[in-house]
């Protein structure tokens, strides 16, 4: 099973209440400069970068992506009548509360007929931009109720800390964990690495045999993910989600029935910091025990 395949399982699901409710899942940008809400039945998919794309994968009706640029005190404002100066076909429009430059672009791809609808939001010194994509004469509402979410985040401001569906970069981050745990073990001990309990003791190899230095936060990290990914794919109910909490924008796993979760720092690397020893069967065991 490869990391893909393992995440899958786990990462992509759809039932997030306890911290989403009815309004639909939460998004909170990298770097936490704007937030918004989406349709319960969306997930994020890659986009460009600094570009951030949304659409249901089972039927779809749309594409909904969104960047975020930040200048100076005026710049969202100035992005807007920019916009409307450059864009010939541009108009402002209200969409909620807020006034923004609006146009739209009609174009034929594979025999097929799409339109493209465009807003450009000035809030501050960010400049928000939005863009919805569909068959032509499909309703665009869904993407104006997305805007009408949009909360750019005040600099300077500290807000609580909060957890939303998974988004892309901890996914990544989580991917790339798992696989650096596989190569690893491959390299140390010529064996698999599948995901599972019985890796566990493999792992726990690796760290006895002294490859990872004390010092390499990001490796003793990996090991509290992939704990987290072998606890996920083992038990039912569980999934991950990115909690942002100040500067850290990072992966935790929660049972969502419970509301209870795990922070994969707090399992491995703050123990090693402390010069704690590292027994990661016995911390499997205990993270059962806390999450279900």
């Amino acid at each position: 099973m490869d990391a893909f395949e393992v995440l899958l399982k786990c990462s992509l699901k759809t039932n997030f209440y306890i911290t989403i409710m009815e309004q639909g899942k939460k998004f909170i940008s990298p770097g936490a400069w704007f937030s918004i809400r989406y349709p319960e039945n969306w997930n994020e998919f890659e986009d460009g970068e600094g570009s951030f794309l949304f659409y249901d994968p089972d039927v779809w009706s749309g594409n909904f992506r969104i960047s975020a640029y930040k200048g100076d005190a005026k710049y969202g404002e100035d992005s807007v009548k920019r916009e409307l100066r450059e864009n010939k076909s541009a108009s402002l429009v209200k969409v909620g509360h807020r006034e923004c430059a609006y146009s739209e672009d009609t174009y034929e791809e594979d025999g097929e007929t799409f339109t493209s609808y465009f807003w450009v939001i000035g809030i501050g010194n960010i400049s928000v931009e939005c863009s919805f994509t569909v068959r032509e004469h499909d309703s665009y509402t869904v993407a104006e109720k997305i805007i009408e979410t949009l909360d750019v985040r005040k600099e300077g401001m500290k807000y609580p800390a909060e957890i939303v569906p998974a988004r892309l970069s901890e996914i990544y981050q989580i991917n790339e964990s798992f696989e650096w745990i596989a190569a690893t073990v491959k390299e140390q001990l010529k064996k698999d690495f599948q995901g599972t309990e019985e890796d566990i003791v493999n792992m726990q190899m690796v760290v006895d045999s002294g490859a990872i230095s004390p010092k390499k936060r990001e490796a003793w990290l990996s090991l509290g993910i992939v704990l987290c990914v072998i606890l996920c794919n083992e038990v039912d109910g569980l999934e991950w989600m990115s909690m942002i909490d100040g500067n850290r924008e990072v992966p935790v796993l929660m049972n969502h029935t419970t509301g209870e979760w795990l922070d994969p720092m707090k399992l491995v690397w703050s123990k090693i910091k402390n010069g704690q020893p590292c027994n990661l069967t016995e911390t499997y065991t205990d993270m059962g025990k806390s999450i279900l």
